[in-house]
């Protein structure tokens, strides 16, 4: 079979490239600016962070591994962490309840920087705008007795994210002390075990939405930056332009600057402080900070006019500690905390955790 494959391979061998299909355009007029960036000169303190995770299946239940840094550099490299390992039975949704722990941790770790070590700007793995499109998986159930969680719980999340002392979940302490019922002290209130998975998928998705509410308060430190995209606002093809943009130029330059507000792009009402988070605005722009080197996507949580200095700014920073067209503190943050296999059995070892996965006899 193998061997079938590898002679398929070789027919293959194409060196890929975006062809336009019928009614596409990919010039690049009016969407793409060739144009050097200087490093910034200004005095300023910069941050950035990063998370990770992994899922390892036994025949009984997952080992979950979850990891997420902030690194402060004002002179000298400061960092924060958090990290824990779940051990979650075999649920619906385990996929989406994991990233968001991760999310959790990555999103206390930068709400700690911006808040105790007064960072000027914060360089966020990921876009922000596109968890926000998604902030609820879709086919995911949502519990009948929580679709409008009053103040009083609100309240709750908002004391436990507040108090940076900790970076541990805040919601497994809502649900003891607000919901007890969820984890079966009610008796028969709770007999589905999988009830239990609802709460804790859509408890998680409101904190980190709470917790992304206080991140973007402070949202002109908020700098967004993505290796990959699926978007295609600039040429509208069903080719990604961040991958169009690769394979079209080469030297530093930036693109078109896009607008997009939250409501015009969510379908799904937020649980928590709907008018909020429906009501920001996002500036998004691709740029190369060196020639040959990848496109970056950047995203802004505010609304920054095409003609403002500010973007220039904004690159300028990006650009003063990055190496080989990429930001330092971004790339280092995600070596330190990024979880591989190799990794997750390590830490089996140390667990003492021998569990079989009834695939062992596949690799004799």
């Amino acid at each position: 079979m193998l061997k079938s494959l590898y002679i398929k391979a070789l027919n293959n061998r194409i060196y890929l490239k975006p062809e336009p299909e019928k009614n596409e355009d990919f010039t690049l007029k009016d969407k793409w600016f060739d144009k050097p960036f200087a490093k910034s000169k200004k005095d300023f303190s910069i941050a950035a962070g990063d998370g990770s995770f992994n899922i390892k299946k036994f025949l009984m239940f997952n080992y979950c591994p979850v990891s997420a840094e902030a690194l402060i550099y004002d002179g000298n490299l400061i960092n924060i962490e958090q990290s824990e390992i779940f051990e979650m039975d075999h649920v619906p949704f385990l996929r989406e309840i994991i990233p968001n722990y991760m999310s959790i941790f990555e999103l206390k770790c930068c709400l700690k920087a911006i808040n105790e070590y007064d960072v000027d700007y914060y360089l966020f793995d990921g876009s922000i705008l596109g968890d926000l499109q998604n902030h609820y998986p879709k086919g995911a159930k949502q519990p009948s007795d929580m679709k409008n969680l009053d103040k009083g719980v609100i309240k709750l999340f908002e004391d436990d994210i507040n108090d940076l002392s900790s970076l541990d979940l805040s919601f497994p302490n809502v649900k003891r002390n607000v919901f007890a019922h969820v984890s079966g002290e009610g008796g028969d209130e709770f007999k589905d075990y999988e009830r239990d998975d609802v709460y804790n998928l859509y408890l998680s998705s409101i904190e980190k939405l709470l917790v992304l509410k206080e991140v973007l308060k402070k949202n002109r430190k908020i700098i967004s930056i993505s290796k990959t995209s699926s978007n295609n606002d600039l040429f509208h093809s069903k080719a990604p332009d961040i991958g169009i943009l690769d394979q079209l130029t080469e030297k530093q330059g930036i693109s078109k600057i896009i607008h997009k507000k939250v409501k015009d792009s969510t379908a799904v009402p937020f649980p928590v402080y709907n008018e909020f988070f429906n009501e920001l605005w996002f500036t998004i722009f691709y740029v190369r900070l060196k020639e040959n080197k990848n496109i970056l996507k950047v995203e802004l949580p505010y609304y920054v006019d095409k003609d403002d200095d500010l973007i220039t700014e904004i690159v300028e920073i990006i650009k003063r500690d990055s190496a080989e067209g990429y930001p330092y503190l971004l790339n280092k943050a995600h070596n330190d905390v990024v979880i591989t296999n190799k990794h997750v059995e390590e830490l089996l070892k140390i667990s003492r955790i021998y569990e079989t996965t009834n695939r062992e006899q596949l690799k004799r």
